[in-house]
């Protein structure tokens, strides 16, 4: 579950969008409160919030976000607890709150609304508002047994290793076995084993490396291994094409049917690779190879 606050002045706004008729909005919470509609509470709230004239944003506005599944059996009765929990935690049990489930969307969540201001006029400390909601919101999800944050992130954690892993083995597959010795080649290679290449190209029409599509994943070159990233993958697939793969008088490749400019720091790279391999074809002739 993830949880969100943070410090608003426009509460009458705020508080009709919750009860949106039209997303089948549901109050699931409700704390020293007498009205029925938003205009009502939003009065109720003035009332209070009329002791602090110094505060300017006296509404405090929390969503809480149960994971997608641990939304769908989750009834009325849980939101309330779940809402309850959460204001316990963030200490404000003792302050006017309203809270609405939104449905009308895939994921379940709840709008919370709680006057920043409490019966005695003192303004509730906002600090750190959105990271405290988040320690809470995950505090809560352990309490009741729901997926927290951290498990969220772990999850996604060990699926973008799966998939680096695959782009990763197609890559070293087309590289070893069909070795492309121009870019177009390599990105309709990679297409076919269903991993889309996206160059990174900026406004000086200059290549500074790609991008890699696969299940829903867009990671760049680097984040998937370092041997993809631009320079090391624009020096692969040079090695295999050997002279003339980039012009050297103006640093271009052909790219998607068009010369493009390598990024001074690709073309710096392989000029060093240009050089190292000379070197060492200079050193064999001469020790005899």
């Amino acid at each position: 579950m993830i949880g969100k606050g943070r410090s608003i002045s426009h509460t009458g706004a705020s508080m009709s969008y919750g009860w949106n008729q039209e997303k089948d909005a549901e109050v699931v919470f409700s704390q020293h409160l007498a009205g029925e509609n938003p205009e009502q509470i939003t009065e109720e709230f003035k009332i209070i919030q009329g002791q602090n004239a110094r505060c300017t944003n006296n509404t405090l506005s929390f969503v809480l976000s149960p994971t997608i599944e641990d939304g769908k059996g989750l009834s009325a009765k849980a939101l309330k607890e779940i809402t309850e929990k959460f204001l316990k935690e963030m200490k404000l049990l003792e302050h006017q709150a309203i809270g609405f489930v939104h449905r009308d969307q895939q994921h379940t969540h709840v709008h919370v609304y709680v006057n920043r201001i409490d019966f005695n006029g003192r303004a509730y400390n906002d600090s750190f508002i959105g990271k405290r909601s988040q320690q809470a919101a995950e505090r809560v999800a352990e309490k009741l047994g729901l997926t927290t944050v951290r498990e969220v992130q772990l999850e996604r954690l060990e699926q973008v290793r799966n998939i680096r892993q695959e782009i990763k083995q197609v890559h070293d597959k087309v590289m070893a076995e069909q070795r492309p010795q121009e870019l177009d080649r390599y990105i309709k290679l990679m297409k076919e084993n269903n991993v889309k290449v996206v160059p990174s190209i900026n406004k000086s029409n200059q290549l500074q490396g790609f991008r890699f599509g696969y299940k829903g994943h867009s990671l760049k070159g680097s984040e998937v291994h370092r041997s993809m990233s631009g320079s090391r993958l624009v020096m692969g697939i040079g090695e295999h094409a050997g002279m003339g793969f980039v012009k050297n008088k103006d640093n271009t490749v052909s790219l998607m049917g068009k010369a493009t400019k390598l990024s001074g720091n690709i073309a710096l790279r392989l000029a060093k690779q240009v050089i190292k391999q000379a070197i060492q074809k200079s050193a064999g002739f001469e020790i005899g190879y």
